[in-house]
């Protein structure tokens, strides 16, 4: 009887302790991901700080509660927002973007590079409409269609929003160029554009080059040019961690958006 008993014991364990590592599992499977794409400002080469350069996306994570949520940075350096699908980047995305998920975007920098030059070929063509151009392409060998720079902001929205995902976009940050003590800003162009798109398809909207620009008129241009080792566009890591800060405080300020609850409460 002692025996049986024991048995049954073990069995009822053994079944608990299935059923908890089975929720665990669930809980896992089922735990949000904050996917980042973007260029060079975003991720810089590996996103470990070759050359002291750093994008925001490799230290944002410290914003966030990990043990809630994972932050996936998938950004590259060198790619337009045309280059990051043509070269199939987006739909690698796509094949695990799910319900409840994010997509925080950031692009601008690289897409007023030519559209079918011998180096890069990434450019787009200014502005948000439907405009679009038949070339070449000498680096992919193939004929494309390019677009302007709202037409794939918008497949990234719309595609992302058909997976259930919850799309964010920010303005490029802006680079170290002072004129008469101000920061140049994108508010005529690649800023301007990135936020008609999100008033365009309903996404959310983080205004970084204005957040990141009003810090840096505070700061002055010495203080500043500190930031940027290398060139006038990529920051080292203390460049990144203030826009990786200010990109969490945007996240805050987003009305009714549930990525806030992510947010780390000891940041």
């Amino acid at each position: 009887m002692f025996q049986k008993m024991k048995t049954a014991n073990v069995r009822v364990v053994t079944l608990l302790l299935i059923v908890v590592l089975s929720s665990f599992a669930i809980y896992k499977a089922q735990k949000p991901v904050l996917y980042i794409i973007g260029d060079s400002t975003v991720k810089n080469g590996s996103g470990k700080g070759a050359d002291q350069l750093w994008g925001w996306g490799s230290v944002v994570d410290a914003y966030f509660d990990t043990s809630r949520i994972s932050v996936i940075n998938k950004a590259i350096g060198g790619r337009s927002s045309r280059t990051f699908i043509t070269e199939g980047r987006w739909e690698e995305i796509l094949k695990t973007l799910k319900k409840g998920d994010y997509v925080l975007m950031q692009f601008g920098h690289n897409d007023s590079s030519p559209l079918d030059d011998t180096a890069r070929a990434r450019g787009t063509i200014k502005g948000i409409g439907e405009e679009h151009k038949d070339i070449y392409n000498p680096i992919r060998k193939v004929n494309e269609t390019v677009y302007t720079y709202g037409h794939y902001m918008r497949q990234f929205v719309n595609e992302a929003k058909a997976k259930g995902a919850i799309p964010i976009i920010c303005s490029p940050v802006p680079r170290d160029n002072f004129k008469e003590g101000k920061v140049a800003r994108g508010d005529k162009d690649y800023g301007l554009w990135a936020k008609q798109v999100a008033g365009q398809t309903d996404a959310f909207f983080i205004d970084l080059n204005s957040r990141i620009a009003d810090v840096y008129d505070q700061m002055g241009a010495d203080a500043v040019n500190k930031f940027f080792p290398k060139d006038h566009t990529h920051t080292n890591k203390d460049g990144a961690v203030i826009n990786a800060r200010l990109v969490a405080a945007g996240v805050q300020d987003l009305a009714r958006c549930s990525l806030k609850e992510y947010l780390s409460k000891t940041r």
